[in-house]
């Protein structure tokens, strides 16, 4: 069997062996964004400052591997958000937050089959909570923006497990919640398109590369390199 096969256009399978059906695996985690939503959250608010364009290419180099420290580059990049307000974070969300093609599909159709929705995102509580409405998520971690007086302060809020969910974050808590649910991680699915995302992707049964940057879809088992989120169902039944 070829190490790397195009399934169908623009889907790629480069470990046939490891595919099973959906019904057999009761996790899928999702990365938010780029991946369950189109945009980049913290790019689309930086707008409010009028440093999108500097905060935007941070995160694409932090996305393609280039800079190396997450936590780093977030910090560096809320920062620059001093002055945001609420109000500006939910024009956002009424303007330019999209779910990406398929997802509702892809995510309902997981339900429907038995699994569990993990979104595990270095993005922020405000656009998660609203995510998780919208998809009837279980299982959310983000960080929380530090707000005062409806205001961004530029900094973060320390949570029970840390203040920075980062790669290693993200494996972490896939695991903790496949240990929740009394699973083994070759039952998750792990979805995602950028560096952060490989900590939890290599943790996981089946990863997913949606629209990926090239060191993600070297990763990956399924590479969804056109069309929506809900191709992986062209592959798992």
């Amino acid at each position: 069997m070829p190490a790397s096969i195009e399934f169908a256009p623009g889907l790629t399978i480069q470990n046939i062996t490891a595919l099973q059906k959906l019904g057999d695996y009761r996790l899928i985690a999702f990365d938010m964004d780029s991946t369950l939503i189109t945009i980049e959250c913290i790019d689309e608010i930086a707008d409010a400052t009028g440093k999108k364009a500097e905060v935007a290419a941070i995160t694409e180099a932090t996305m393609r591997g280039e800079i190396t420290d997450f936590k780093d580059s977030l910090r560096q990049r809320v920062g620059k958000l001093v002055g945001v307000t609420e109000a500006d974070m939910q024009r956002v969300i009424q303007e330019r937050l999209h779910l990406s093609p398929g997802a509702e599909k892809l995510v309902q159709t997981a339900q429907a089959a038995g699994l569990k929705v993990l979104l595990v995102s270095g993005g922020f509580t405000f656009f998660a909570e609203h995510v998780r409405g919208l998809l009837n998520i279980d299982f959310v971690r983000a960080n929380v923006l530090e707000m005062k007086d409806g205001v961004l302060t530029g900094g973060l809020v320390e949570q029970a497990w840390g203040d920075i969910c980062d790669g290693a974050e993200k494996r972490r808590t896939l695991l903790e919640v496949a240990s929740l649910l009394g699973i083994e991680p070759s039952q998750c699915i792990a979805v995602g398109d950028g560096s952060n995302d490989i900590p939890m992707m290599q943790a996981a049964g089946l990863s997913v590369a949606f629209h990926a940057k090239p060191r993600v879809r070297a990763e990956a088992t399924v590479c969804i390199n056109t069309g929506g989120l809900d191709r992986l169902l062209e592959i798992l039944k």
